[in-house]
């Protein structure tokens, strides 16, 4: 069976590598724009939408103002890019957390951790929840099983990430680059096609929105203030992910911080671009998106057609654009989808590296510095994809659901990191000499200022609008992180320093006397094995122990041991209620009682059996007396293995067709751990 499951995992995972691949090339600028940028330009495939379902909450007159919104925020989009690009300079190989922890302490560092974990679980599922829709989109059949295909995208992902799929960055970058001409063709296709005059209406055109009353009567201009607002906070989405290429400066050929800065700017440009135009266009061409279709009506009023579809919005542009059902518009969804899975892929990367990075600080547990088969972080990707699965099937992949909880974590972690910039800055010009110096610096602190002020309205305005829709749950999500990694950074530190040797401690100090107390649930080789070792070791005391779980078993084994003549006193433990490790616990706590300076070592025998069916046969009874010893002060467990031929010969495969038949004479066998035999362990004896 080991050999089964042993093959079974080399089929999902691979054969492992070798440590030195870990030495990869650096990534030039043509690779790394896209394989650092997918998590930025997938944010183009759902926050067009976020804005225009929001704006539908006033009606069909609210959704004019939707491009004035998409220019707002791709303002504060380009703005947060302008200030990582000064942060680069500092932090090279740093990030948010990096950057926080550096300048405002522990405590912020640990907040922006959390934040940046929580973002990329959302990112992972927001990503595969709007590759669901689109993949709905262009294959109509799938319609209603956006939540499985959803589930599917996260494991598969999570597979290949464990696999070490998407290490050669070439493919991934093609993707990219594809997705960009198409997205672009299509907004230089339909700005021509407006201008010609040409530019034909949506599928959503012929349908509007039923205003909420809220937004509609009784408020004026308060309501459009506050459905702006809102609009503004769900399409602040965009900027997720751009902080990405500020993380990865080390990945990158040198010049690094050159090289990093140009994708930054690249990748802000090109994602401000795309996002103008389809803000512009989905105006031109009249869509309309909501989050309940059964929110709409037919235009002047009536029931919306029986067979109307809602398309993501780059859907229904693909479509009106480049002709509905068409190659060229089938390829343009296709890629969104890619492009969303290769977001999803990039969160696979970044959340094990800042889990890993938080485990060395001690804030994380330590296996998640564990790198598996193929160098990747599995139990770091094991726990973004239990965490991603479980939004997805909670919120039903409902991308407009899940980013309301998504934005709010963003902009805190982008916060605290410009404040965290801003005091580098201010640090750096008490110690820099020279005007020039000086001014410089004083002019990357005002680009930081910046970006701390506006980020902090921003998240304001999203934890104020979108509080009673879910920012709550990311607050309360990021607070209880919090305070589980700073208990784990507490306990972490306690074990250290009670483990830490104090300056009066003698690391050369030897217990006073030593007592080997064996073991003996049977009269068999593992135990005058363990009789031997314990004598070997020329301990300053010895005894054998019994513990009398059935009065007739434990009389036989006594009247053996005493015709062997084994040089050892053998002492019954009295166990009224059949239970093993209480009376060995109780007699070794009497020992330590009267010699508490003294060392008890405890010689369990067990013989070791092979893999396979056979293991199902044995019980775990040594197992669970050395679990109970181990919490036992001043007492040590010595395990002396019997390997039972099986066991030496594990490489050799046994069929069904090789069990012997049942003997027909009385058991003979071995006696185990705290099962007793029906053969007399006085005969067993006798036996070699």
């Amino acid at each position: 069976m080991a050999r089964v499951l042993d093959s079974m995992r080399r089929l999902l995972v691979g054969r492992p590598y070798d440590t030195e691949r870990l030495n990869r090339r650096p990534l030039g600028r043509f690779t790394a724009l896209p394989v650092f940028s997918a998590n930025a330009w997938s944010s183009i495939a759902y926050a067009p939408d976020e804005i225009l379902l929001t704006l539908a909450l006033g009606g069909t007159a609210a959704l004019a103002l939707g491009p004035e919104i998409g220019v707002a925020v791709v303002a504060v989009m380009l703005l947060i890019v302008v200030s990582y690009r000064v942060a680069i300079r500092a932090y090279p190989e740093g990030g948010d957390y990096a950057i926080s922890r550096a300048n405002l302490g522990p405590w912020a560092g640990l907040t922006v951790g959390a934040a940046m974990m929580l973002d990329f679980v959302f990112t992972v599922a927001v990503s595969m929840a709007a590759m669901a829709h689109y993949l709905v989109a262009v294959i109509p059949v799938l319609e209603g099983g956006e939540t499985l295909i959803a589930v599917a995208g996260v494991v598969v992902l999570a597979m290949a990430s464990i696999r070490g799929a998407g290490r050669g960055r070439v493919t991934p970058a093609a993707l990219a680059y594809v997705f960009l001409a198409l997205l672009f063709g299509m907004i230089v296709a339909g700005i021509v096609q407006d201008v010609t005059g040409t530019l034909g209406p949506a599928t959503s055109a012929g349908v509007e929105p039923v205003p909420d009353p809220a937004f509609s009567e009784g408020l004026g201009g308060l309501a459009l203030a506050v459905l702006v607002l809102r609009a503004f906070s769900s399409g602040s989405a965009l900027a997720t992910g751009v902080e990405v290429p500020a993380s990865n400066v080390g990945a990158m050929a040198k010049p690094r911080v050159r090289l990093a800065r140009s994708v930054m700017l690249a990748m802000g440009l090109t994602a401000g671009a795309s996002t103008l135009g389809v803000m512009y266009l989905a105006d031109r061409t009249g869509v309309v998106f909501v989050l309940d279709p059964a929110g709409l009506q037919a235009v002047g009023g009536g029931p919306v057609p029986e067979d109307y579809v809602q398309n993501p919005v780059l859907a229904q542009l693909a479509n009106a654009i480049l002709g509905h059902g068409g190659i060229l518009a089938g390829a343009l969804i296709l890629m969104v989808a890619v492009l969303l899975v290769l977001a999803g892929h990039s969160a696979f990367k970044s959340f094990p590296e800042l889990a890993s990075r938080l485990a060395a600080d001690g804030y994380l547990p330590r296996q998640l510095l564990t790198r598996g088969d193929r160098l990747g972080y599995t139990n770091g990707v094991v726990l973004l994809a239990l965490a991603a699965l479980a939004l997805v099937v909670v919120f039903q992949a409902q991308t407009a659901l899940l980013v309301q909880l998504y934005v709010i974590g963003v902009f805190l972690s982008f916060t605290i990191s410009q404040l965290g910039m801003v005091r580098h800055w201010s640090r750096q010009l008490a110690h820099t000499p020279g005007v020039r110096a000086r001014q410089a610096i004083r002019t990357r602190r005002l680009v930081n200022l910046v970006g701390l002020v506006v980020t902090a309205l921003v998240a304001l305005v999203v934890l104020v609008t979108r509080f009673g829709q879910g920012a709550w749950v990311a607050l309360l999500a990021i607070a209880a992180m919090v305070f589980v990694m700073s208990r784990i950074r507490g306990h972490y530190d306690s074990v250290a320093l009670e483990l830490d040797l104090a300056s009066a401690e003698d690391a050369r100090a030897l217990p006073s006397r030593v007592h080997a107390v064996i073991l003996v649930m049977s009269i068999q080789r593992p135990t005058l094995r363990a009789l031997a070792y314990a004598r070997a070791s020329r301990p300053s005391s010895m005894e054998a122990v019994v513990v009398d779980l059935d009065k007739q078993s434990t009389g036989r084994l006594v009247a053996a041991w005493d015709r062997l003549g084994l040089p050892v006193p053998i002492t019954v433990l009295a166990s009224p209620y059949r239970e093993m490790s209480e009376p060995l616990i109780r007699h070794l706590r009497a020992l330590r009682r009267t010699s508490p300076r003294d060392l008890v070592v405890v010689y369990i025998p067990e013989y070791v059996v092979g893999g396979g069916w056979k293991a199902l046969l044995h019980n775990r009874t040594t197992k669970r007396i050395k679990a109970r010893l181990h919490h036992e002060p001043g007492v040590m467990v010595a395990s002396v293995p019997w390997q039972l031929a099986t066991a030496r010969s594990r490489g050799a495969s046994t069929s069904w067709s090789d069990i012997p038949a049942p003997p027909t004479g009385p058991w003979t066998g071995p006696v185990e751990s705290g099962v007793q035999g029906n053969g007399s362990p006085a005969d067993q004896a006798d036996r070699p």
